[in-house]
This record gives C-alpha cells, sequence and structure tokens, in this order.
C-alpha cells in the first residue's frame, strides 16, 4: 500500500528544493542539450534536478545559488581530505611548477610506490591505473591469465565499477567476462559455488565491506571462508579496497585478518587526483616485468601522471597516515551509533550500517547483511530525509551514503546530528516507524 502522507511530504520537499535553487534549475536545463539527462556521472543525479556546486573549501560545498552546505560525502571517498587540503594542493602546486606531461619514469612514481607497499602489505608489488574501475578490471584479467581460467564470482548487488556493477544482477554493459553470482555473508553458499566452478573459475572478487551496494559489511568468517575456499580450488582472491582502504592503518582486508593474492585500490590514495592500483603476489605481478621473457604489456599514457604520483605521496606520507585513518575510524564509529541511536529514540524504522567513517543511512529498522534485505527498504523515506537535510545544510548522497573527511571537525558532526534529529521530529508521522515493523 502506497504511503500517501509520504508521497505528500516528498511532493513538498522537491517544490521546496527546486524554489531555492533558480540557477542550479537553469544550468541543469542548459546542460540537457550536450549531456544525456544533463549528466556524465549517474551516481550524483537525483531529482527533481541535480545540485550544481561552484566550489569547495574545507568541509564546505556552495552551490550556484549560494547555498553553503557541510559536505558528508566526501567524493564517494575520495575526499578523505576534505577540499584543498594544504599538503595535497602544495603537492600539486609543486607538481605543476616541474611540469606536466612528462612522458617517462619519474622518482615519484618509485616513492608512491613504496610507500603503498609499506601501508598495505598484501600487495608485495603494484601497478598504477588511471580509476578503480581499470585496477579492478586489470585485476580480473590478470587472475583469468594467470590461471588459465575463464570464470569471475562477484557479490549480486556488488559494484566494482562501471563495467563491473551487479545490482539487480548486473546491467547489459559489464565486461564480457563469464559471471558467477554469489550472496553477501552467506559463506555456505558462496563457497560451494566456488566448489562447483573450480575447474574454470579464476578468481572471486569481493570487497571488505559492499561499499556502493549499502556499506554493509562482511559478517565475522566470511572472508576467510572464502579465503579457504578460493586456495582450495587454485583460483584467486581478490580484495577490492578502492573504498575500503581507509578502514584503520592497513584496511579491511587487515581488519578482517585475510590476505588476498590480489587487491585494488583508487580514491583517496591518489590524493583524491585520477588514480588507481593492482597489485599483491610478486609472483603473479611479475607478468608485467618488461624485462621477463613473455611479459605482458600494460600501458597507460597518465599511469604515471605527476599529479596523482605527487598527491599521492603528499596522502600516505603526511595527510592521511595511518595515525590519521585511526583516528578518523573511530570518530565514524562514534557517528554511527549517534545515529542509530537518534532514530531508536524517536521509534523510526530506519538505521546506519557501515564502517568506520563510511556509513549508509537506510529505511529499514531490520538486520542488513545482504542488499537482498534491502528489497523492502522504502526508498521515498531516504530521499525525504536527503532533501531535509539539503535545505538545513547538510549534504550526504541522494542513497543516504556517508563518508567522512578530516575536515570535518566535532562542529559539523554534531550540527549533523542535530539536523538529522530535527528531520526526524519534523517527519516522524510519515517515516517508517519502528514500532510497526517490530509488530
Amino acid at each position: 500500500m502506497r504511503n500517501i502522507p509520504l508521497n505528500e511530504a516528498l511532493v513538498e520537499a522537491r517544490q521546496t528544493y527546486a524554489a531555492s535553487r533558480p540557477r542550479t534549475q537553469a544550468v541543469h536545463e542548459a546542460a540537457c542539450a550536450h549531456l544525456p539527462g544533463g549528466n556524465t556521472r549517474s551516481v550524483l543525479y537525483h531529482g527533481p534536478f541535480p545540485m550544481r556546486v561552484e566550489r569547495g573549501e574545507g568541509p564546505y560545498l556552495f552551490d550556484v545559488d549560494g547555498h553553503r552546505l557541510v559536505n558528508l560525502l566526501g567524493e564517494y571517498t575520495a575526499g578523505v581530505f576534505g577540499h584543498s587540503h594544504p599538503v595535497i594542493r602544495r603537492a600539486l602546486e609543486e607538481a605543476i611548477a616541474d611540469g606536466l606531461n612528462l612522458g617517462a619514469h619519474t622518482v615519484a612514481e618509485a616513492e608512491l610506490a613504496a610507500l603503498v607497499t609499506a601501508r598495505f602489505p598484501t600487495m608485495e608489488q603494484l601497478r598504477f591505473t588511471n580509476s578503480g574501475t581499470e585496477a579492478n578490471l586489470m585485476a580480473v584479467s590478470t587472475a583469468r591469465h594467470v590461471t588459465g581460467r575463464s570464470k569471475v564470482m562477484v557479490i549480486n548487488g556488488g559494484y566494482h565499477g562501471g563495467l563491473l556493477y551487479f545490482g539487480g544482477g548486473g546491467i547489459p554493459i559489464n565486461a564480457p567476462f563469464p559471471f558467477v553470482l554469489a550472496p553477501y555473508n552467506d559463506a555456505a553458499t558462496a563457497c560451494r559455488l566456488v566448489e562447483e566452478h573450480a575447474d574454470d573459475l579464476a578468481c572471486v572478487l569481493v570487497e571488505p565491506m559492499m561499499g556502493s551496494g549499502g556499506c554493509i559489511p562482511a559478517a565475522p568468517g566470511f572472508l576467510a571462508s572464502l579465503r579457504e575456499a578460493t586456495t582450495s580450488a587454485g583460483a584467486l582472491l581478490i580484495l577490492d579496497e578502492v573504498m575500503t582502504s581507509r578502514f584503520g592503518r592497513h584496511g579491511g582486508g587487515a581488519l578482517a585478518g585475510v590476505t588476498a593474492d590480489l587487491m585494488t585500490l583508487g580514491k583517496w590514495v591518489g590524493g583524491g587526483m585520477s588514480f588507481g592500483a593492482f597489485g599483491g603476489r610478486a609472483d603473479i605481478m611479475a607478468i608485467y616485468d618488461p624485462t621477463a621473457e613473455g611479459a605482458i604489456p600494460h600501458a597507460g599514457t597518465f599511469n604515471n601522471n605527476v599529479l596523482s604520483m605527487r598527491a599521492g605521496i603528499a596522502a600516505l606520507a603526511e595527510a592521511f597516515t595511518p595515525d590519521v585513518a585511526e583516528a578518523l575510524h573511530a570518530r565514524g564509529e562514534a557517528l554511527r551509533g549517534r545515529m542509530n541511536a537518534v532514530f531508536e529514540q524517536h521509534h523510526v524504522g530506519m538505521s546506519l550500517t557501515g564502517i568506520g567513517s563510511l556509513m549508509t543511512i537506510h529505511a529499514t529498522a531490520s538486520p542488513v547483511n545482504s542488499p537482498a534485505d534491502l528489497a523492502t527498504a522504502d526508498d521515498g523515506a531516504k530521499e525525504l530525509v536527503f532533501l531535509d537535510l539539503l535545505e538545513r545544510g547538510y549534504y550526504v548522497a541522494r542513497r543516504g551514503f556517508i563518508a567522512l573527511s578530516v575536515a570535518l571537525g566535532e562542529a559539523e558532526l554534531d550540527g549533523f546530528v542535530d539536523a538529522v534529529e530535527d528531520v526526524v521530529r519534523h517527519r516522524r508521522a510519515v517515516l517508517p516507524s519502528r514500532l510497526a515493523a517490530a509488530a
């Protein structure tokens, strides 16, 4: 049955949003003439027309209509530094001063590689790419080559880039690999599938926490079970840590006590620039050694571009050290607890899942262990909370995703919790009820 009061509240919230953003609407309408739907990055789109920003400063965004917003989206984890962190900015300015597009090996790429392997011991050796999507495609292709097998096991509802998207089971433009879909956090079923496809299974590609799938943490033992199953089957385990590499001192796999054969990076590791990396066991990565007989070529004009290399060095060595990562991780754990307490106190059927500084608001109070558990969640309630938070000056993803940055102070986080509580108080009558769900 449709929630009529919620629908009416949504109409009101959309009208309020549009009325206060005339320039945003005009920019969007002009963009539609040249971009399909006025958009070139699907995840950012929301109705009635998407927000348009013109600049960022510290933890704040400023849209084209003059609104200042506390940015809690953190560029979908790439923006862990906030906007124009002084250390990152200095590194970029120095790189520009030394010249762009050098077309040669540099000292910077060797220095960044050393920092990455020290930070993530799974990566005995690595190769740089231009994005997390590219890193995952390279890791999967590497696994298929070294094993001589074709199949790739992924998680139903998972996301590993624009050509490796498995929401709803997958999209028509996915990379043309033969995929095996497994459920998240169902170790028995996933391991059974590994065994059933062992003869032609090259790898299992999995996140320590499903990021785009809803910030759903791996259950205790799930990753360890996959590690054991892939080893027995002669397949490779690939951990996609494009998002989860920010967890603690050494990333999500290390938190779970699991060492993969290969892992992938992106986002913040390049200082927020266009960046990706894949790597792992030295014997696997040796196929890319140009001095070896039969070496596999891996080119890419911008693999070692000076902006990403220099920004990445600044990120790992200064701006987001292991100690800084640990501190942000703890702040995220505390924030998620405070937010869940607000929903529980007001008997609202909403909750947050996540690990550390990454979390997602869900329109359900029931346990969320896989994307399937969100099938009956009320998406309209999430949109309402999103729009109401914008009106109060706080920006999260339309889908409820939150990625904290080091630029956020306690004042911004306290204000965010207060804003959420204000939304809940104002909209409690139309939001899902925790009491009704328990009845």
